[in-house]
């Protein structure tokens, strides 16, 4: 049985995804500017891998091909 979401369900989901990643890694920068700041930018790997993820769900939710 095939469950498809709303195009609503979907961008609430998006919306939640980003705030997360935004406030995670705002947490992150402050944590390591308050303690490490003279270290390597250690926030940068979630930065990153979260934001590949991020990415993804950005073009599956605004794809085209979705809309069928």
């Amino acid at each position: 049985m095939e469950s498809r979401k709303s195009e609503r369900q979907l961008k609430v989901g998006l919306r939640i995804h980003v705030i997360c990643y935004v406030v995670v890694h705002v947490m992150q920068v402050v944590v390591w500017r308050l303690f490490t700041p003279q270290r390597f930018f250690w926030p940068l790997y979630s930065l990153v891998a979260w934001g590949i993820g991020l990415a993804f769900h950005i073009s599956a939710v605004s794809s085209p091909a979705r809309r069928d």
